[in-house]
């Protein structure tokens, strides 16, 4: 199912998949004194639907049941299948549906990221809602329990920095950015950071990412055309502040549905597969539905190991 067609369906075929996982390792050189260990989920897409209900089901017995227990569980957004172009009492359904089947059952602590599907109503430019409170981001800040639309937190030596991606555009829809005061309040928290602390930007949308080149018919007249609703187009502004804070060690998103590790300037930025795959119906493209395992050390590495699951 291609993106742009899907936010229409609400599939209801059976999802079968092979299980697989691949690991990206740390230069083999690397010190192995972990510091702790997360699962990052991303893109779980939840509405009511006994299938979903089944897979969501699933992957947290897998999390639950892993024998080196994670620190925390790191959200990075479209907890719902869309709240964008879905009334209100669609929406409503939607949270609790990811409440009931997520939320409630999950035993670990979470931190989460607001993603562009979990925005309501920005893409309803006809229906006079802007006045509802808990139009845009509102809503999703209410059920993510997060008092702002981006933070940081520290854990056992590492910071983590929790962005926000999806910036609105006249057209009713969105685009991958940070607004000003966010990239101001951004370069403060690496200032005021200790050099020898190592970070972990988490986002959305990829900041950097070679696998947006294949998520649809990007290839037009010749020449490559990848939307800014698919990777930031603040990229370089980002990259250029990244590279004056030589302790931004990795990066982690999601957004796309598929899977790659891509290295830059000493940053490692990893974008990881969907909890849902191809929204509930299979893989999309080569990935099923996913959940990474992160390894954190002491000198800036981390390994990721992303792990299909079978429902």
């Amino acid at each position: 199912m291609k993106r742009r067609n899907f936010l229409g369906a609400l599939g209801t075929s059976a999802l079968a998949v092979s299980t697989l996982s691949f690991t990206t390792n740390a230069a083999p050189d690397a010190p192995k004194n972990r510091l702790f260990r997360i699962v990052h989920l991303t893109d779980m897409h939840i509405f009511e639907s006994e299938k979903v209900a089944r897979g969501i089901k699933q992957l947290l017995k897998e999390i639950h049941q892993l024998e080196d227990k994670p620190d925390f569980i790191l959200n990075t957004g479209d907890n719902i299948m869309d709240a964008l172009r879905h009334s209100k009492e669609e929406v409503e359904q939607q949270w609790n549906a990811w409440t009931r089947y997520y939320k409630n059952e999950l035993q670990y602590p979470l931190y989460n990221c607001i993603g562009n599907h979990d925005v309501w109503g920005w893409g309803l430019k006809e229906q006079p809602i802007q006045n509802d409170p808990l139009y845009g981001k509102a809503w999703a800040l209410k059920m993510l329990e997060l008092k702002n639309r981006y933070y940081s937190f520290e854990h056992k030596g590492w910071k983590f920095i929790i962005l926000d991606s999806p910036a609105s555009v006249n057209e009713g829809s969105y685009t991958a950015r940070l607004d000003d005061k966010q990239f101001m309040w951004l370069a403060n928290e690496l200032e005021n950071t200790a050099s020898s602390t190592p970070v972990c930007i988490v986002s959305h949308i990829p900041i950097l990412s070679a696998s947006v080149f294949y998520d649809g018919d990007n290839l037009k007249d010749g020449n490559w055309q990848v939307p800014g609703a698919w990777i930031h187009t603040d990229s370089k502004k980002i990259k250029d502040l990244f590279y004056k804070h030589k302790n931004v060690k990795a990066a982690l998103s999601g957004h796309i549905h598929l899977a790659d590790k891509t290295e830059y300037l000493g940053v490692q930025y990893h974008c990881n597969g969907a909890a849902c795959g191809g929204w509930w119906d299979g893989n999309y493209q080569e990935f099923g539905p996913a959940y990474a395992i992160i390894d954190f050390y002491a000198n800036g590495d981390i390994i990721t190991n992303l792990k299909e699951y079978k429902f």
